[in-house]
């Protein structure tokens, strides 16, 4: 099955606006959306009404070579770990958002955690399409976009 036929699988780290975003047009657009809540207590209890399916950490994500996992927030205490624990998987692309200007603070979680400057390397930042995105629904589209860009093998403007 050709990358266009396979299946689009997102997962969303992190229970954030961004996330709920991505969700909203995820679906829309043929991702199978998983967000994964490491803390509870930031469910907030409310129903999750666009058919995604919310998890407490990667392994129950269940993610595979179609998989794209995102980290919808850079400033979460679990970053280090959330993201090593997807890079020792099979996600076909990781990245987390934040501003392209700075190092983002993954990059000394993971050093932390000693995860090797190649592997540092695969976690993609910035993420999304350069279209000035500030609010969650501007960012969940341009990261949509690019993730539909990169599948399809198209440069889609990445460059910041």
């Amino acid at each position: 099955m050709s990358d266009e036929q396979s299946p689009r699988r997102l997962v969303a780290v992190f229970a954030s606006p961004t996330a709920e975003m991505l969700s909203r047009f995820g679906i829309e657009l043929g991702f199978h959306v998983t967000v994964v809540e490491p803390d509870p207590t930031q469910l907030g209890g409310t129903p999750r009404p666009h058919g995604d399916r919310v998890v407490a950490d990667l392994t129950a994500a269940e993610a595979d070579e179609h998989t794209d996992v995102l980290l919808t927030d850079h400033h979460r205490p679990e970053i280090g770990a959330q993201l090593r624990e997807a890079l020792a998987g099979k996600s076909r692309w990781i990245g987390i958002v934040g501003n392209p200007r700075n190092e983002g603070p993954h990059v000394a979680a993971l050093r932390d955690l000693d995860v090797p400057d190649d592997e540092i390397a695969r976690v993609h930042r910035p993420v999304g399409l350069n279209i000035g995105s500030r609010t969650p629904a501007e960012i969940a589209v341009a990261v949509l976009a690019g993730l539909i860009a990169d599948r399809n093998g198209r440069p889609g403007g990445f460059d910041f």
